[in-house]
């Protein structure tokens, strides 16, 4: 078992566990929404997607994030995962992330929606 994402506590008031499908999700997740600069220990981690929401949309751009995108998840979870297909999406203050990989040691292929608006969306 790992600990949830995000941090809670489970009805027993203990740290909320989860499985590991839901583990390695929350680790996608982790990376997807998380700028580069946040975490103190790992400076380069993140997508810096968030960053995106309000810029120009273009086709190119869009290529160029889902492959920066990519190649960042296989270096952080390239050891437990392998991505087969990412989209990115933005529209007005939303984005939408679908990831489609296959956990290495189970060879079970899943396909997962992140969804991020902003506060003012």
């Amino acid at each position: 078992m790992n600990i949830n994402y995000p941090f809670q506590f489970d009805g027993r008031g203990r740290t909320a566990l989860t499985g590991r499908e839901s583990h390695i999700r929350n680790m996608i997740e982790q990376f997807l929404f998380t700028n580069p600069g946040e975490r103190v220990n790992r400076p380069d981690f993140g997508s810096g997607l968030l960053q995106m929401i309000f810029a120009p949309n273009s086709p190119e751009l869009a290529a160029a994030l889902e492959h920066t995108v990519q190649a960042g998840l296989q270096r952080w979870l390239g050891d437990l995962i392998e991505v087969h297909h990412l989209e990115v999406t933005s529209q007005d203050s939303s984005l939408s992330v679908t990831v489609q990989y296959r956990v290495r040691d189970t060879s079970e292929v899943q396909t997962a929606l992140f969804e991020h608006q902003t506060a003012g969306g």
